[in-house]
Order: structure tokens, then sequence, then C-alpha cells
């Protein structure tokens, strides 16, 4: 469950930081900026929180992963399925299912370089 006022947060486990960093920056054009970039070099989980706005359509590729990230996206289901496009067009995604609640979804998905 994401806390009040919050429209997606994202956890992202495999690859580096920078792998971390580059699918963030991919979600910004759609999201806006998150809380913070995920830095830590040490972390195996990274975690960002998109407030809800954000600017208009994703444009481009955000590079190169260095190995495959599993992401989840957890929020509203507006905001779930844009940011599940966003990331299909920025990377090489495979759907690995979606768990729906009242008010809420997750999707999980495996980004691959």
């Amino acid at each position: 469950m994401t806390t009040p006022g919050t429209e997606l947060t994202v956890t992202l486990s495999g690859g580096s930081a920078d792998d971390a960093q580059k699918v963030v920056r991919a979600l910004e054009p759609a999201f806006g900026a998150p809380d913070e970039l995920p830095t830590d070099t040490n972390a195996t989980v990274h975690t960002a929180t998109f407030a809800a706005g954000g600017a208009g359509p994703s444009q481009g590729s955000a590079g190169h992963l260095s190995a495959p990230v599993t992401v989840t996206v957890q929020g509203t289901p507006e905001a779930v399925e844009k940011a599940s496009d966003t990331l299909a067009r920025a990377f090489s995604a495979q759907d690995q299912g979606v768990s729906s609640g009242d008010q809420e979804r997750e999707r999980q998905l495996l980004l691959t370089p």
C-alpha cells in the first residue's frame, strides 16, 4: 500500500545503483522527479516514490542496463499502467504479473539489457 498522496512507488532489485537510476529517470518525464534517486551502491533493493503530478509522456530511451532488473510498480491502476507502458518503451520489458486491490494495483516487470 502506498502512502497517502503518493501516486507511484517503484521497487527495483537486480542490477546496480546506476541501473536503478536509469529506470527511475525513464519514469521522470511521465511522473516528475521522485523523492530521491537510488544512490546506495551496496543496496540490493532500491525504492523511489513519485508524488501525484508529473510531466508529459516519456520520450526516448533511458540507456542500456548492465544486468536484468526486476521492477515492481505500485499505485493507482492508471499510474501503474502509465509506468508499465513507459518502461516497456524505454527498455526490453517482460510482464511478470499483476495484482489488484480495491484502489491500488501492483505490477512486476523484468527489464533486460
